[in-house]
């Protein structure tokens, strides 16, 4: 399966990562590339759990609910009609979590990434081709709240002195 990584959005959360990096650096001294490996790996699918909740529940990292869509006259419209966005941003086909010896990746891949960008940072783009051109919302599809700090802190943390 071939994953494209080229294209994808990270949640610019430093402080708090860099935090993280401090309390984990000399644990992950430690252990060996394929040890590191395992641990980013995992500790990217946890994140991946996480934020897929969140965007189920329609909830920015900091606990505000997104901005609402914009009322639509729908009348004419047949079939269903959706009511809760990014329905399937949040699917792990486009949400990827990787992890390498160096890092833990989580980030949307492919074409539904430009989404996830346009409503990460609040930026301008057309629903259509010859729809006119719209300055969407910002809602924070990615970012790390202070339970996935902790949860990361005290899940690594016993993997780690586990082994």
């Amino acid at each position: 399966m071939r994953w494209p990584w080229k294209r994808h959005t990270q949640a610019p959360a430093v402080a708090d990562l860099e935090a993280l990096e401090t309390w984990l650096s000399p644990l992950l001294q430690k252990l060996d590339g394929r040890g590191r490996a395992q641990l980013a790996r995992k500790a990217a699918q946890q994140l991946r759990r996480s934020q897929q909740q969140r965007i189920r529940a329609q909830v920015n990292p900091d606990g505000s609910p997104f901005e609402a869509r914009k009322p639509r006259d729908l009348r004419g419209k047949r079939g269903r009609i959706k009511q809760r966005m990014f329905e399937k941003l949040k699917m792990a086909r486009y949400l990827k979590a990787r992890g390498t010896p160096q890092q833990a990746v989580i980030g949307f891949a492919g074409r539904v990434s430009r989404i996830a960008r346009i409503h990460q940072y609040g930026l301008k783009d057309r629903a259509q081709n010859s729809a006119p051109e719209v300055r969407y919302a910002k809602r924070r599809l990615l970012g790390l709240t202070k339970d996935d700090i902790s949860n990361l802190q005290s899940q690594l943390g016993g993997l780690l002195l586990d082994t």
